[in-house]
């Protein structure tokens, strides 16, 4: 069979970053990197392109024989919030269609990740007539209504976000929640397949608890409670430490949280962990709180399998693969009752949903896990078993790798 190529477009987000996992493209880079290297296996030749932030990044950083990254220069080599680079993309553009003329080929298919990117699908599909599919990540319609501060750019997103939506060949909605949001908010037009995200099932779950915790020097009797994730208002880390100092005042003396994620001093999550730090001192439980800063993703396995519980409290998930990975190590999972969180986590089989924003509510679900190892044990093995069966990134590039050729064909006849 004649490889195929396939362009996966994340501007804003680099698969190949050495802190893949951190910043405000987490989810997004581990996506496209993790299903740009299934699909390579699958046999695509698979280019991944972001925008290059720095003179110092090589231009191609080959992964695997058939799955590479290439950085494009947009602007000024240095980083700009994602929110500012919609200016750029016309140069983003420019410098991807110099890459294929160099190279003697042409992308027929190209998979676009996050608004911005869409918008660079668009204008491809109607350069070079390319196939497209997408990938919102976050929805604008949602977004905008769990922040008080809504930027300049926010009526150009939603413009383009309705525009992909209607033209692209197919929508890859990562959750029912999503794909009904899609249609409810964004337009009753265009194509949506259902396809989740996935996680290395292989990596996380390849350690027990109390291995784990020996590594980590946490006390075998401790009661953990895990966040991961970066520091944003809207992934509700108060509500989550105003519900363990809740579970503390309970009579929970052996309570350990771990509020694990976040970048380097002076980047734009340092506002909200200075903010969450000062209201768990306020709260009086900084003795049981520790903050080992952004998880590499070597240790990221260890520190899911060492908690007793994962705490997902976002104001809104489209997926939530925090919630997958605690539950690929046979962690359960209390989430926020919203979006993709409703689809990936089973309330009373692989964990517990509950409102968002609502302390009391975290903190009785909080204990009722924490409380009983025997029904702990018994939904952890259960989200396990849910994972490996639906969320592997080999059964979700297969998915997507049906869904490329069932596109293509029509141009192969």
């Amino acid at each position: 069979m004649q490889i195929q190529r396939i362009a996966l477009i994340s501007v804003e987000g680099d698969p190949a970053s050495t802190k893949i996992g951190t910043g405000e493209t987490a989810g997004q880079d581990i996506y496209v990197r993790h299903l740009g290297e299934a699909l390579a296996n699958l046999g695509w030749q698979v280019d991944m392109f972001t925008r290059k932030v720095s003179a110092k990044q090589e231009s191609v950083v080959q992964h695997s024989v058939n799955c590479r990254t290439i950085r494009l220069q947009a602007g000024e080599l240095e980083f700009v919030p994602r929110d500012n680079l919609f200016e750029y993309l016309p140069e983003f553009i420019e410098n991807f269609l110099q890459f294929q003329a160099e190279n003697g080929f042409k992308y027929d298919l190209i998979h676009t990740n996050y608004w911005l990117s869409s918008w660079v699908g668009m204008q491809l599909k109607k350069i070079q007539g390319s196939k497209q599919v997408h990938t919102y990540h976050f929805l604008g319609a949602v977004e905008y209504n769990t922040i008080e501060n809504i930027p300049f750019i926010a009526s150009q997103r939603l413009v383009v976000e309705k525009e992909v939506l209607e033209t692209a060949e197919r929508i890859v909605a990562t959750s029912p929640q999503e794909k009904q949001h899609m249609r409810s908010l964004v337009s009753t037009k265009g194509s949506i397949d259902i396809i989740p995200c996935g996680t290395d099932i292989q990596r996380f779950g390849s350690i027990d608890r109390q291995t784990a915790r020996l590594q980590l020097g946490i006390d075998p009797e401790a009661q953990v409670v895990l966040y991961v994730g970066r520091f944003d208002p809207r992934k509700g880390i108060e509500t989550l430490v105003r519900a363990v100092a809740e579970s503390k005042l309970r009579g929970k003396e052996n309570l350990q949280l771990i509020i694990g994620g976040g970048s380097t001093p002076g980047n734009s999550d340092r506002i909200e962990r200075d903010r969450i730090e000062s209201i768990v001192k306020e709260l009086g439980i900084s003795d049981i709180t520790t903050f080992p800063g952004r998880l590499s993703q070597e240790i990221l396995p260890t520190y899911y399998a060492a908690a007793d519980v994962c705490v997902v409290p976002s104001h809104y998930e489209p997926f939530g693969l925090v919630a997958i990975e605690a539950m690929a190590c046979s962690t359960p999972v209390v989430a926020s009752d919203v979006g993709g969180l409703q689809f990936t986590v089973v309330s009373q089989e692989t964990g517990l949903l509950v409102p968002p924003q609502d302390v009391a509510a975290f903190a009785a679900a909080i204990d009722r896990i924490i409380v009983n190892a025997e029904w702990r044990d018994e939904l952890g093995k259960a989200g396990r078993k849910r994972v490996v069966s639906k969320f592997s990134w080999d059964a979700i590039a297969a998915q997507l790798s049906e869904l490329y050729t069932e596109i293509l064909q029509p141009a192969s006849k």
